[in-house]
């Protein structure tokens, strides 16, 4: 019976987010002709529709701050992937305009399709080609003062429950390259709610809690060879506060849920 409404709420959600996103597409549509002179305006819309939805399906967000958070500068953001709910934890947590790097597939989504073809990146990940232009358009977005959101772990993972997952370097070269600072955020417990898509758990009402860590500024490197060291060290940084942060909250419930699980097989 569990399984079934968190099934039942799964499509309520979605449903929630394609009516939210008709009902403003016309501005979206307008907006989306001139999307550089409209970047912020987009932003907002796009906050909108993720809020509305998620409001109206009991899910809610709830921030905590390891320090103060100087929104004036851009930052590549580095969030944990566990979740769809993960895109709506950033857009609630960060005020600013910012620009998501996602997955090439993302453009046959007809609610992310319209972001991803003007304010966000896609990247296919087998293509080195793909990668090289999505960084560099990452890149010009940095340049131009505008916040980058990239998930370091590249991608969901089938385990659960889940893990923090190595990281790709591409974030980090980015941030040094550009010498702004990276963003750790540590989006708790959007698994429990909605893990990945949804397909397999369906979904349900609850808060999701998100830890924003202290930023990490990169020094500037003086070669290319202690660029690429310093990119290993700064990444292995990120990971192991993060890690730190994650496994502090979701080791004992992980195990629960293993235990769960195996109940159910």
């Amino acid at each position: 019976m569990v399984q079934i409404l968190r099934k039942i709420h799964r499509l309520w959600y979605f449903l929630c987010l394609l009516s939210f996103f008709i009902l403003l597409f016309p501005f979206l549509y307008v907006l989306t002709r001139r999307p550089e002179k409209n970047y912020a305006a987009i932003v907002r819309v796009r906050r909108a529709i993720a809020l509305l939805a998620s409001t109206f399906s009991g899910i809610f967000f709830q921030v905590e701050f390891e320090s103060e958070i100087d929104w004036s500068v851009p930052y590549i953001i580095c969030p944990n992937h566990t979740s769809i709910l993960d895109i709506t934890a950033i857009i609630f947590m960060c005020p600013q305009p910012f620009s998501f790097m996602g997955k090439v597939e993302l453009l046959r989504n007809p609610v992310t399709r319209i972001f991803f073809k003007t304010i966000d990146i896609t990247v296919d990940r087998k293509s080195k080609i793909s990668a090289f232009r999505a960084f560099k358009k990452a890149d010009g977005l940095v340049k131009e003062g505008k916040s980058v959101v990239i998930f370091p772990e590249g991608k969901i993972d089938d385990e659960y429950p889940p893990r923090l997952h190595e990281f790709k370097s591409g974030s980090f070269k980015l941030a040094i390259d550009n010498q702004v600072q990276i963003l750790p955020v540590v989006i708790q417990n959007a698994w429990q709610i909605l893990f990945d898509s949804g397909d397999a758990f369906g979904s349900r009402p609850g808060v999701v809690r998100i830890h924003v860590l202290s930023p990490i500024f990169p020094h500037l490197s003086l070669t290319e060879r202690a660029s690429e060291l310093q990119s290993d060290d700064i990444q292995e940084l990120v990971y192991n506060r993060m890690k730190s942060q994650w496994d502090s909250v979701n080791d004992s419930r992980q195990n629960v849920k293993k235990t769960e699980t195996q109940k159910h097989i």
